[in-house]
């Protein structure tokens, strides 16, 4: 990846994904967190592994982060961009289209 693919990259990521590493972490250990999204054969959702993930990116420092990171970085992007364009009418405090942005690290409240 070039470097000006990774800046854009890093600068979306960080606007989007707006939950602190502390808050992320206590979020995924939630029986909410962990009942949102898809589950394959009644295991992880895709967006509760995703916010491990984007743990550990958040936990890296910058010049440590690998290709495969920036990649996952840019689905993080997506999804939250895709999920934000489907936001629900009224209050959201208890969704899971809520839940489900936040197993992605982006809470639509803050």
């Amino acid at each position: 990846m070039r470097d000006d693919e990774r800046k854009e990259t890093w600068d979306e990521f960080r606007d989007l994904v707006n939950m602190s590493p502390a808050a992320l972490e206590k979020w995924l250990a939630s029986e909410e967190s962990q009942s949102a999204g898809q589950h394959k054969d009644g295991g992880e959702s895709t967006g509760h592994a995703s916010g491990r993930r984007i743990l550990d990116i958040l936990r890296t420092k910058k010049g440590d982060l690998s290709d495969d990171d920036y990649e996952h970085m840019r689905k993080v992007v997506g999804y939250i961009r895709r999920h934000l364009a489907q936001r629900p009418s009224g209050d959201v405090r208890d969704t899971r289209w809520r839940y489900s942005l936040m197993n992605w690290g982006h809470d639509p409240l803050d």
